[in-house]
């Protein structure tokens, strides 16, 4: 392989022929221990994986870059990754004496006709950046090493009618007990989570009050979250747990807050409002207006007469 070109594995199984590790006891699912996976010292390489994985890892002596992002793990943090992610690392010249840590592995074909592999769209967190990991409080992690522990225990043992199910019912938990635990973390991180609260509202006021709305129409949520230098897929979980509304939703409020206030206080037409919040047709913003207001913006300004 040339130097630069991303290690890119299609199956679990390839994975582990890689780091010269046995092969998977099921070709869907695996569930590998850490300290497995030493790497040279001093050494980067990147990885794509065809596969989801999430990983319980401390004390691992090399930096992990997601897009734009680097993240040391020093502590015990959940990561998650979904098929076709881009992962470098970059190891240093620490010990692996004090690592510890598992990696589980599953193959979107382990969800094939499953509730399952609808719903872990869901679950946000598999695209959050890596500086966004979870972190667990020591009876969380025991939570969390014991529903894997059963996962791996089901998918070692004789496989029956049931297995299966049951196998996709420890990993349904998994990531259930992981949105609970990254809901805690956006409650019990409140200074910080307030802080990009009030980072974001500053970022919208000035771009409502540049020429960028009228130019360029309403900020994309990618947008805003690259500004925030977090991912799009974090500040929409962080903005639903602190104010029950996505990144989309608090931007269409916003703007309504605005136009409420051009239409009560200025004489300029509904059209120049709608064109000045950056809409193209006069339509779409009386749509978004009666959708969010349950009145046109017409009858907005006339109850102000």
């Amino acid at each position: 392989m040339s130097k630069g070109q991303p290690y890119h594995f299609k199956s679990i199984a390839e994975f582990h022929q890689f780091r010269g590790l046995p092969q998977p006891e099921n070709p869907l699912i695996s569930l590998i221990d850490v300290r497995d996976l030493l790497y040279a010292p001093n050494s980067a390489f990147t990885l794509i994986n065809d596969f989801y994985s999430i990983s319980l890892k401390r004390n691992f002596p090399y930096k992990v870059n997601y897009g734009q992002q680097s993240y040391d793990f020093n502590d015990g943090v959940m990561f998650f990754t979904s098929p076709g992610q881009v992962l470098r690392l970059e190891t240093g010249d620490g010990s692996f004496s004090e690592t510890s840590g598992w990696i589980l592995a599953f193959h979107p074909d382990l969800l094939w006709n499953t509730a399952l592999a609808k719903t872990i769209r869901q679950y946000a967190y598999f695209d959050y950046a890596v500086n966004e990991a979870l972190f667990l409080s020591g009876k969380e992690e025991t939570i969390i090493n014991d529903i894997v522990q059963h996962i791996k225990n089901e998918y070692s043992g004789n496989m029956d009618r049931l297995s299966h199910a049951v196998l996709i019912a420890q990993l349904d938990l998994l990531l259930i007990y992981s949105e609970r635990f990254y809901q805690r973390q956006f409650m019990t991180r409140r200074i910080a989570s307030h802080q990009i609260l009030s980072r974001l509202e500053d970022l919208l006021n000035d771009y409502f009050e540049s020429p960028a709305i009228t130019n360029e129409g309403l900020p994309s949520v990618r947008y805003i979250a690259e500004r925030l230098n977090i991912s799009p897929g974090y500040l929409s979980s962080l903005l639903k747990s602190l104010t029950g509304q996505n990144t989309q939703q608090h931007l269409h409020n916003k703007l309504i807050d605005i136009a409420k206030q051009k239409l009560s206080t200025t004489n300029l037409s509904v059209s120049e409002i709608a064109y000045e919040l950056g809409f193209e047709h006069l339509a779409s913003f009386s749509k978004l207006f009666k959708a969010k207001t349950k009145v046109s913006p017409q009858d907005f300004r006339a109850s102000f007469n």
